[in-house]
């Protein structure tokens, strides 16, 4: 198929995952689309029947994972391309989430993406190439008052990326840290668990103004996902892509406003970063 890509891709129910299914598939590559329910995208294989599979994919049953990752490279010879989409969002004060509200948020966004990662690793370092996309946020870089949980799950997302590239860049292996601004997805509506009440205190807060304001953009965000998903597609192409992709108007002016203000705070406290080192004795 020349120089097509054959795709994994989590989180195809519906929103980015679907969309950047769709986009790879309408420019000729091979998807893997896996959901916890494969009737929410099957009509990409009746679409597709001889370049689109569909298979159930729950990234929080780690137990699971090995053998759909291990089907995905018997049907297509070889999965050139990760695309770790599966995630949600959770809105609330840090105060107010409780571990049974914050712990499946990690389940999905950083643990689901480290294993499925991980049953990869093997397959692409055998062949000497591939490419792991896994989805962060604007929020991953730069975190918002009221997601202080689903950034952490981002963060952490940034971390473990960070590190991996650097293990896996001489094995052939690219890994990129998608960085998108607001997508027009549902993300901010179906997808965004929002907790049920906080205390009085936190209404008069920063945490208030978030949600408002995401409560305002859904289905009104200025980023769209067709867009972003055929950036991915040539993105994979590309023999040294950015480690971090940062797509959307807003998200570079966030990140570039983190950049500077961390820079600044650096230099303001750079004497104390200097102070800590043993004296040294004279000669």
């Amino acid at each position: 198929m020349g120089d097509h890509k054959t795709w994994f891709i989590t989180g195809c129910d519906s929103g980015m995952g679907r969309v950047i299914a769709e986009t790879a598939l309408a420019h000729g590559e091979t998807v893997v689309a896996t959901g916890i329910e494969p009737a929410n995208f099957s009509a990409l294989a009746e679409e597709y029947p001889e370049r689109a599979f569909c298979l159930k994919l729950d990234v929080t049953k780690a137990e699971n994972i090995a053998s759909v990752v291990a089907e995905a490279e018997r049907l297509t010879g070889g999965i050139e391309v990760l695309m770790n989409n599966a995630g949600y969002g959770l809105l609330g004060p840090a105060e107010d989430t409780t571990p049974a509200q914050y712990r499946p948020l990690f389940e999905v966004n950083f643990f689901g993406t480290a294993e499925v990662t991980r049953a990869f690793l093997p397959f692409m370092r055998a062949r000497r190439r591939g490419c792991i996309i896994c989805t962060s946020s604007s929020g991953g870089y730069a975190a918002s008052p009221g997601f202080s949980f689903y950034a952490a799950s981002k963060f952490a997302i940034e971390g473990f990326c960070d590190a991996l590239r650097q293990e896996v860049a001489s094995l052939g292996i690219k890994v990129i840290v998608l960085e998108p601004g607001s997508m027009r997805t549902n993300f901010a509506g179906a997808s965004m668990h929002k907790l049920p009440s906080m205390h009085d205190d936190y209404k008069d807060t920063a945490v208030a103004l978030t949600l408002d304001r995401m409560a305002a953009r859904d289905g009104a965000q200025p980023g769209d996902p067709r867009k972003l998903a055929a950036i991915l597609v040539n993105m994979a192409r590309e023999p040294a892509p950015p480690f971090r992709l940062v797509l959307g108007d807003d998200a570079i002016d966030r990140l570039r406003g983190k950049v500077k203000a961390q820079a600044e705070e650096f230099e303001r406290w750079a004497h104390l970063a200097t102070s800590v080192s043993f004296d040294v004795e004279p000669g």
